[in-house]
């Protein structure tokens, strides 16, 4: 059983502390150089076309100290091969896209994919990729509906409860809700999105931030519950993503 992944989860979370945010939004710095290690678990993150609503930069927000400290997680607390910079940033147009099955998208209310772009995030999705979309509210779902019109013309995103099971594969996550007053905008909503063999390929977080927890957990502005859930979302969902 996938839970298997998880040894020993509430001693390891409980020696989670090392970490902790630089208190900034990473800087709009395009830096492909970092490579991550051969280990069983990478975190990719796409730089896409944008269209300048949050300055070109959205897609870069809170890396990759994000993924450094989710790596730390689930280092800590899963039998899943991964180091702390298992993170990759990569050009969504890239064929290096569908080495890894896990990709973090930042700010989609800014995404104007090229053509280029469309076609490979197709792929990537109907070829077996998981991807999370984060950090955005508002109007800027609408904005990722219609970019994904471009790309699936005959899906769509289908609100998601905590009865799904991707909320209980390492972790059973109950209350979808207790990240709610911590996060701008309305109230989260949890989105899922399939590919052609009916699995969930892409999970959006409206009006939720995950990264933020990620980057700034145990600050006064993200305690840690609702911080560790955010990390046991990830941790779900990278379960999810190597499993499904």
């Amino acid at each position: 059983m996938v839970v298997a992944v998880v040894l020993a989860a509430g001693i390891a979370e409980a020696q989670f502390r090392r970490f902790r945010g630089t208190g900034r939004m990473a800087d709009c710095v395009y830096d492909t150089e970092h490579r991550p290690p051969r280990t069983e678990f990478v975190v990719a993150r796409w730089h896409f076309g944008t269209n300048g609503l949050i300055g070109h930069c959205g897609w870069s927000h809170n890396f990759p100290e994000s993924e450094i400290n989710l790596n730390e997680f689930i280092g800590r607390t899963t039998r899943v091969d991964v180091d702390e910079g298992s993170y990759r940033l990569l050009e969504l147009s890239s064929p290096e896209i569908f080495e890894y099955p896990f990709t973090y998208i930042s700010e989609p209310g800014e995404m104007e994919m090229t053509e280029a772009e469309v076609a490979n995030l197709r792929e990537y999705v109907d070829r077996g990729g998981f991807v999370l979309i984060d950090d955005f509210d508002h109007e800027h779902m609408d904005n990722l509906r219609e970019e994904m019109r471009r790309v699936f013309g005959d899906r769509s995103f289908v609100r998601l409860t905590e009865t799904n099971p991707i909320f209980d594969l390492a972790y059973k996550v109950e209350d979808l809700h207790g990240m709610d007053p911590y996060v701008q905008g309305d109230d989260p909503v949890y989105y899922g999105f399939d590919n052609d063999q009916g699995q969930i390929a892409m999970v959006a977080l409206h009006n939720n931030d995950l990264a933020n927890f990620w980057e700034w957990y145990g600050s006064p502005n993200y305690p840690l519950k609702p911080s560790t859930d955010a990390f046991r979302l990830g941790t779900n969902f990278l379960v999810h993503a190597m499993t499904h």
